[in-house]
């Protein structure tokens, strides 16, 4: 039977792709290729050649239906010991925090000792299908035995039944684009442009220097001749970004633009946790604790703002650990869209919000902005959906382990209403 006291989950590291325009360095690569370079820079990195890890969860986004087992084939196409298990999971944006948030529960009550919590997204290698009607002809066709049963299945056929149906990230209960609703929610808030470009201003700006600090050296695995990402924008001008065209709502309301909203991306990243014992045992250094996560959802089919969802679990974390939104020292705010970042500390910073909404007594109050990616987020690095997690994770972690008594807040906002968030510590917090 499992350990029934709850167990510290540590961190390890974590390393990824360079992440990059989706049609430029990766578009010949699937998410398997990005995938299982990302799982063997980590394993490369943390000397795991031939170990059996107790488990690997991730997945993908955008993905063909002969990736249903993404998981398990990068895991035996890496140099992991056949013997470790993988299971595919998605959960739109937040799919590899969410893995590591369920690999960390079975770490904490003993079911297993170590994990790689992991996500890829290529939307150069999108799946373009068939429309409906002509994909059951197909599997009709693939039934039929004679010749005249065959010639029976093309009855009434139309060459409009060809045309393809590339995937689409509009939300199916709205028609809405991510970017539709982030415009909505941009208006509620009164969010306004010049706030937007300049928070993709600063992110460039973080992300231009940690790369002239190194601080990527050992986050990083080389991936088709491309070592870095190459979204970033070392030249950006901020008098520039005002110039720019709208993207989603082309009205005079319009506020969101190819520079505040992050570009669809390619790339895969990997995060490393296991038991404090497993870590010793092999020698590998912590760099941080999962104190605690959450995920939640909000009813944005019925005006609530889509990606609002990671104010309620944010406040969740906040409640169950008696914690205050000020306590912490670093906030990784996931950068979808500048306005979703600003939309979320306007509404922290909202008496009424943060009553009906988040069951608050009063207002979460606001942050200290120079504790706010850091590093630089989304908007610089790009975002592959599923891989954004393990990202900042990583990220966040490598932080935390420089620096004693440190705590951080994760928060992503995800498709389909949903937000994860999660806390971590410096290991001297918890050792």
């Amino acid at each position: 039977m499992a350990n029934q006291t709850v167990r510290p989950v540590a961190i390890l590291g974590g390393m990824r792709t360079p992440f990059c325009r989706s049609n430029t360095a990766y578009q010949e690569l699937t998410n398997l290729d990005l995938l299982g370079t990302a799982l063997d820079g980590l394993v490369d990195q943390y000397k795991l050649g031939g170990e059996h890890i107790d488990e690997v969860v991730g997945g993908a986004v955008v993905t063909h239906a002969k990736d249903w087992n993404l998981a398990r084939e990068a895991v035996v196409a890496s140099k992991l010991a056949p013997s470790t298990p993988a299971t595919t999971m998605m959960q739109a944006c937040g799919t590899s925090l969410q893995a590591l948030m369920g690999s960390a529960a079975k770490i904490a009550i003993g079911q297993c000792e170590s994990a790689i919590a992991m996500g890829s997204d290529t939307v150069s290698d999108a799946p373009v299908v068939f429309k409906r009607r002509f994909a059951q002809r197909l599997v009709k066709l693939s039934r039929a035995r004679t010749l005249k049963d065959k010639m029976k299945v093309f009855k009434g056929f139309s060459l409009g039944e060809l045309a393809p149906q590339p995937p689409s990230t509009n939300e199916p209960r709205t028609g809405l684009s991510m970017g539709g609703h982030c415009e909505l929610m941009a208006q509620t808030w009164q969010v306004p442009r010049h706030e937007q470009d300049e928070l993709a201003f600063e992110s460039h700006k973080n992300a231009v220097k940690a790369y002239e600090d190194g601080y990527h050296d050992d986050l990083l695995v080389p991936c088709a001749g491309v070592f870095k990402d190459n979204n970033i924008r070392p030249d950006m001008e901020l008098s520039k970004l005002a110039t720019l065209k709208t993207s989603f709502e082309k009205s005079s309301r319009g506020t969101l633009t190819a520079a505040n909203s992050t570009p669809l991306t390619d790339g895969a990243s990997t995060v490393l946790l296991s038991s404090k014992e497993w870590a010793e045992k092999k020698g590998h250094k912590v760099q941080a604790y999962l104190v605690d996560a959450e995920t939640s959802a909000v009813d944005f089919v019925k005006g609530e703002g889509l990606l609002m969802a990671p104010t309620v679990a944010v406040a969740n974390l906040l409640k169950r650990n008696n914690m205050k939104l000020q306590d912490f020292d670093f906030y990784e705010i996931h950068e979808a869209f500048a306005a979703q970042v600003l939309s979320t500390l306007k509404a922290w910073e909202d008496d009424d919000y943060c009553k009906s909404a988040l069951g608050m007594e009063g207002a979460l109050g606001s942050i200290d902005r120079s504790k706010l990616n850091v590093k630089g987020s989304s908007l610089a690095y790009g975002h592959p959906f599923a891989a954004t997690g393990a990202r900042i994770v990583a990220l966040l972690a490598k932080q935390l382990s420089e620096t004693k008594g440190k705590t951080g807040l994760i928060s992503i906002c995800t498709a389909g209403g949903m937000g994860v968030a999660a806390i971590l510590k410096s290991p001297d917090e918890i050792e």
